[in-house]
């Protein structure tokens, strides 16, 4: 009984572990990789699985005798065959949908009759059967230099040599690397060592041009050195060229050209990525039409380059801009990157916003060693490893056929089923913001524009945000047209009667000799702001203003930019973020009283007849343009759209620049100062105050060691009590 009862236990406990084991499996290959996307403030936000690995198809799987070697390159075609160009091993590598091997081609007889052979093919195409053609292969025999042309069945079609044009230069040497044929049987070819942009050739070879210079980046230093530079010199100085492509590819469905590059330096593509330069000129893909126009939409939160979170640790704790060197076209005119130093995918849409990213360096399914191309085949996605030899295959999830389904029926002008379908998606992934942008542009486009707008505050897509409002602002306009008018002339002539009002008191004032009031006081501040050097004399001299004065212009600027924090509208303020009350007071009081005590201290030594008093009143008098010009803005910020919001920004500006000319020009006056003697007292009244704040940082860090060591010293006095 004994016995048996240990066999059951022993069977249990087996049972259990194989039960964990499971479980240990199933959790570490589904930590493989995570899928992601990125918010508007550049943080990784998780996402479903797009794409997720199935298989890793080696060279026995494919039925190779020989394995691949540092294969350079990898397209599909519409059938689904795979061609790669086994770079190590000089040959084109040919499989099925079923990543069967179908042929290679390495040796081959030439238009001569001659044995020939290709040496080191980094690149491979597929254009799809024409007019002209059937299907092509066309193979970059980057070690002879030139381009080899085969048909489906791995037959040699013609060679196409070197090209000839006076616009290379004498010393380039010719290393096509990628290619791309359009549907017009124009060649695109990248040339590693090429850096006048992409060659475009005839399919006979005959040399068309040059389409899609890279931009160069100059250093300060260059800048600076070459404006002293005579032109003689600059044209015998070091010659500065433009950076070069990696890799090139065609959306067969628009002609349009996807061009690659990983040869921009690390800061010029960061600086893009974080200033947003939809210009693409520091981009590390472009889109190009025939003509070479970069057309590439970018409309996303962040550029398409790859990551943006450089703070993602890979499992290698990989740092800083993507190194981009391939991309692939998608369904639905969806386009891939892949970064070579994380191992990483990156999906777009055609509007350049994010659909996901994944990948990472590993050993396991999913995760790859060294990746190098990227290619659809239907609803797979393939990876090419040039480390591990093989191709990982990723099928597309369910989440991943709502994403293409809700785009499909966008592109299509369905909008309702669009709608719907990105409601599926936002319901398996609240963080995707393209989402809530769809079923915004969807109700846009169905003249939904009240409830559109609600989606675009959800993602801060200010843009179509403005577009809805523009469409509402203008039938409100078109019912209210009679009211509008009325409140417009209504607020004209409030503002030319209020400062008439002002300049009625301001003129009896002057002549009754009697004490001012203190609703005169105020009036006088409107007579400051117009008049400064007379205004600034009469408020010392002639008592016109008063402290108790300048203690409310300092509360209504506060009140002001308090106002001016909460109530701006929604294009000013997408986030909704405001500093508080406390804040706006330390705000106006600390630079008030920085400049006030600085300047008096400093004009105290140099002449200046000015009091604290007296420096005090003037600044605080000056403040008057804050509310004029920034209420109004901040009102104005609620109305107005996008194209709209510099006149807002022009009128907070403004009130700067006259407060700060009103400054200059009060504290002149009070002191009896020249216009240059003013201007050194002012530049020293700034150092003045750096000087004070250093001093008051360094006695609070003082007096914080001090209490801590005080405090230190009782708590050991009562422990050893």
């Amino acid at each position: 009984m004994k016995k048996l009862n240990c066999k059951k236990l022993l069977c249990l406990l087996f049972a259990v572990l194989l039960t964990v084991s499971c479980f240990v499996f199933t959790a570490s290959a589904s930590s493989a990789y995570q899928t992601y996307i990125y918010g508007i403030d550049g943080k990784a936000l998780y996402s479903p699985d797009a794409y997720t690995a199935i298989r890793a198809v080696n060279s026995v799987d494919m039925g190779l005798e020989v394995s691949l070697s540092n294969p350079g390159d990898m397209v599909t075609d519409d059938a689904g065959n795979i061609y790669i160009a086994d770079t190590g091993n000089s040959r084109i590598v040919v499989l099925d949908r079923y990543y069967k091997l179908t042929f290679t081609i390495s040796t081959f007889d030439n238009g001569e009759g001659v044995p020939d052979r290709l040496s080191g093919a980094q690149g491979v195409y597929v254009s799809e059967p024409n007019e002209k053609y059937g299907k092509l292969i066309w193979v970059c025999d980057t070690g002879n230099n030139r381009i080899v042309v085969f048909d489906d069945k791995g037959e040699f079609i013609k060679i196409i040599e070197e090209p000839e044009s006076s616009l290379f230069d004498d010393n380039a040497v010719y290393k096509p690397v990628a290619i791309a044929v359009d549907a017009y049987n124009r060649l695109y070819v990248v040339s590693s060592t090429t850096y006048q942009g992409i060659i475009v050739l005839t399919d006979d070879g005959e040399f068309t041009g040059f389409i899609g210079a890279q931009a160069v980046a100059l250093t300060a230093w260059q800048i600076l050195w070459r404006r002293f530079q005579t032109k003689e010199q600059r044209e015998n100085s070091e010659i500065v060229v433009s950076t070069e492509f990696n890799n090139v590819a065609i959306n067969r469905s628009n002609n349009l050209v996807y061009a690659t590059t990983s040869s921009i330096e690390d800061g010029n593509v960061e600086s893009a990525i974080k200033g947003g330069d939809v210009s693409g000129k520091y981009s590390p893909v472009k889109l190009l039409n025939a003509n070479g126009t970069e057309i590439m939409r970018r409309n996303g939160f962040w550029i398409p380059a790859g990551e943006v979170d450089w703070s993602i640790k890979s499992t290698d704790d990989i740092r800083g801009v993507s190194t981009i060197i391939d991309v692939g076209v998608g369904p639905e005119n969806t386009w891939s990157l892949i970064d070579e130093k994380r191992n990483r995918v990156y999906t777009y849409d055609f509007d350049g916003n994010l659909l996901f990213a994944f990948g990472d360096n590993g050993t396991m399914l999913g995760n790859l060693g060294s990746i190098e191309a990227v290619a659809y085949q239907g609803t797979n996605m393939l990876l090419l490893d040039k480390t591990n030899n093989n191709i990982t295959v990723y099928q597309r999830t369910e989440y991943g056929d709502k994403l293409l389904e809700a785009i499909a029926a966008e592109s299509t002008q369905d909008y309702d089923k669009a709608i719907n379908l990105w409601t599926d998606v936002l319901k398996r992934n609240s963080n995707f913001d393209s989402a809530y942008i769809g079923i915004g542009q969807a109700m846009y486009r169905n003249k939904d524009y009240a409830n559109s707008l609600t989606y675009f505050e959800s993602a801060y897509d200010t843009s179509n945000w403005s577009n809805s409002y523009k469409e509402i602002r203008k039938e409100w306009m078109s019912t209210y047209f009679l009211l509008l008018i009325l409140i417009i002339v209504a607020v004209i002539v409030g503002v030319v009667l209020f400062f008439k009002a002002m300049g009625k008191i301001n003129t009896k004032v002057a002549t009754s000799g009697q004490k001012r009031t203190f609703g005169q006081e105020i009036a006088y501040g409107f007579y400051v702001i117009f008049h400064p050097f007379d205004g600034f004399w009469d408020l010392k001299h002639e008592k016109r203003g008063s402290v108790r004065g300048a203690i409310f212009f300092i509360v209504v600027a506060i009140i002001t930019f308090y106002y001016q924090a909460i109530g701006q509208g929604y294009l000013m303020n997408p986030r909704g973020k405001y500093a508080g009350i406390w804040a706006q007071i330390l705000g106006v009081l600390v630079p008030l009283f920085l400049f006030v005590l600085a300047n008096w201290c400093l004009t105290t030594l140099f002449e200046g007849e000015g009091s604290f008093k007296d420096v005090f009143i003037a600044c605080s008098y000056s403040l008057v343009p804050i509310p004029l010009l920034i209420i109004p803005a901040t009102i104005y910020s609620n109305f107005c759209v996008s194209t709209e919001t510099d006149i807002v920004t022009f009128l907070g500006t403004l009130a700067f620049i006259w407060l700060g000319l009103l400054v200059f020009f009060g504290t002149m006056v009070t002191h009896d100062y020249s216009l240059g003697k003013n201007v050194i007292t002012t530049l020293g009244t700034i150092v003045a105050m750096v000087f004070i704040m250093f001093v008051a940082v360094l006695f609070t860090t003082l007096v914080g060691k001090i209490v801590s060591l005080i405090t230190n010293i009782v708590t050991e006095i009562q422990y050893r009590l």
